[in-house]
């Protein structure tokens, strides 16, 4: 689809309360929500483009979310819509959480309270899990081959879960194997 025929945030204001609603859904992480919200419901973004900016927003300093939000913002209405995509994505999600707060610290000894908090991790989890098959799926397309997109998501998950490897180890070395094959497979298709 051609980009300026896709859909588009019409105003500022129709920018920040998307990255507001999609902040307020992301319980346990956020990755499913802003996939759901930016590709499938609202059709702003395509799975390529997506995957492409959620690998940019990973390798970056600070909250990915909050990365893509910058990135997002800023091409669709330059420092305005960056500052507001990021504002949209902090400011409610900032008040529930200085309310959730205030009341957990007067209920955190209660077992009910500690019980609920453990069993959401059980739904986070599984939003992880299920956000990271369905960006899998769209790697199929992928300049290196399907086969090889698995062994590199297997290295990764080995450094991570097995060897228990500081993630900058991961994205440095698995991610800079990725990025140097990804750059001359792309460059391989680009020669005559």
């Amino acid at each position: 689809m051609n980009p300026s025929a896709r859909p588009a945030p019409r105003s500022l204001g129709e920018l920040f309360w998307a990255f507001s609603w999609l902040s307020l859904q992301g319980f346990g992480g956020v990755l499913a929500v802003v996939h759901r919200e930016l590709v499938d419901k609202r059709r702003w973004l395509t799975e390529a483009e997506f995957l492409e900016d959620w690998a940019v927003a990973q390798v970056m300093p600070g909250p990915n979310v909050c990365n893509l939000a910058l990135m997002f913002g800023d091409r669709r209405a330059g420092w305005r819509g960056a500052a507001v995509a990021l504002a949209g994505l902090l400011v409610l999600p900032m008040g529930v959480l200085l309310t959730l707060g205030t009341l957990f610290a007067h209920s955190s000894d209660q077992a009910e309270v500690a019980g609920a908090l453990r069993g959401m991790g059980a739904v986070a989890a599984g939003l992880m899990a299920g956000a990271g098959l369905k960006l899998l799926g769209s790697l199929r397309q992928h300049v290196l081959g399907f086969a090889l997109v698995l062994l590199l998501a297997a290295l990764a998950f080995v450094g991570v879960v097995v060897l228990q490897l500081a993630l900058h180890l991961i994205v440095l070395g698995v991610g800079g194997l990725a990025c140097l094959l990804t750059g001359l497979a792309l460059h391989r298709g680009r020669q005559p």
